[in-house]
């Protein structure tokens, strides 16, 4: 007769410890990763992206429509600024409320108000360039000047070091702005024409330097409501210098159209959008980097100015503007990088 086996001594028998099948098993979760192992995007990615989703591509509608407000209603350059200025007005209802001083801290004061000086000089040379130059020519000078200029200050004075990819984008993208703008100096036309063409190609470049200069003197900036601080201050130093000049130099101009009013109004808006996404881009990645991003305005600019102006486009601006694309994507998939989540940067 067979012994039966206790329960305890059942669940030790080698042939009681199989998988109970009868019972569901539980659903197989994969294993989150540690803490440590989480990617986010670093302040450079961040930085870059911003400036060319939200600084370059808004960018290149302003100068194409600059032109069409110019073509359509003869609106001076220093009327368009003084309109773009006015959009930056209303934040002062912004820092208002938030109880910051108007005009930034003392101790910052007259940086910020440099800053805007600068950023009203390259405006007003830009403007004033696109009414004689072809609006992607004119961008293209001004985002290629503002680039070199970027990266030798930086070099010069913050001793900033660019890696290998960073000077084989920033050399690649201004080798495609000389392509772009080379046949056109070549081919300047004799007497008054030509002269005007010279003069507003050297508009474009004094814009960049400017913006460049304006750009640096933003990054030593550090105060809490430093952004809408120094747009404020654009639009104000900008009302204060362009005023007075506008009845001097120029003769005021109301414009005629709703083309024209549509064309101040889209300027305003995404002049301003690309100004604090700029100022912001500036604070988490180099400078240069940041200028060599926007160099995608040249390219929506060319566009718009042979779909939409139906100015003539060589095959060498095409071709420049795929070598000018071609360094923003090395830049930017070099800078494209992750940061360890709860790693602390020693």
């Amino acid at each position: 007769m067979p012994q039966l086996l206790s329960p305890s001594q059942a669940g030790s028998h080698p042939y009681f410890n199989l998988p109970d099948f009868t019972q569901p098993s539980p659903p197989s979760t994969p294993p989150s990763l540690p803490s440590h192992q989480r990617c986010r995007p670093s302040d450079a990615t961040k930085g870059l992206l911003v400036a060319l989703l939200g600084g370059g591509l808004p960018a290149g509608f302003v100068g194409p429509f600059s032109r069409m407000a110019y073509q359509s209603s003869h609106l001076p350059s220093l009327e368009l600024l003084i309109c773009r200025c006015l959009f930056h007005l209303p934040i002062a209802l912004l820092l208002k409320l938030r109880g910051d001083p108007l005009l930034g801290p003392p101790d910052v004061r007259g940086r910020a108000c440099l800053h805007a000086l600068l950023n009203v000089l390259s405006i007003g040379c830009a403007y004033s360039a696109v009414q004689v130059v072809p609006a992607g020519n004119a961008a293209t000078v001004r985002k290629g000047s503002s680039t070199v200029c970027s990266a030798l200050l930086a070099l010069c004075l913050e001793s900033q070091r660019l890696s290998g990819y960073d000077w084989c984008g920033l050399l690649g993208s201004t080798l495609g702005l000389i392509i772009i703008v080379g046949p056109g100096l070549g081919t300047l036309q004799e007497g008054t024409t030509g002269l005007y063409t010279a003069l507003g190609y050297v508009l474009a470049f004094l814009g960049g330097l400017a913006l460049s200069l304006g750009l640096l003197v933003y990054r030593s900036l550090d105060f809490p409501s430093c952004l809408p601080t120094v747009a404020f201050l654009f639009g104000l130093v900008g009302l204060v210098g362009s005023v007075p000049g506008l009845f001097v130099l120029q003769t005021p101009v109301l414009p005629s159209d709703p083309l024209s009013w549509s064309c101040v109004g889209a300027v305003g808006i995404l002049a301003l959008v690309s100004f604090g996404c700029v100022s912001y881009a500036v604070t988490k990645a180099h400078p240069a980097l940041v200028c060599a991003v926007l160099h995608s305005e040249v390219v929506v600019a060319l566009m718009l100015q042979y779909y939409v102006l139906y100015e003539t486009v060589a095959p060498s601006d095409i071709m420049g503007a795929g070598v000018v694309l071609g360094s923003i994507a090395i830049i930017t998939a070099q800078n494209l990088s992750c940061e360890r989540e709860g790693q602390v940067e020693e």
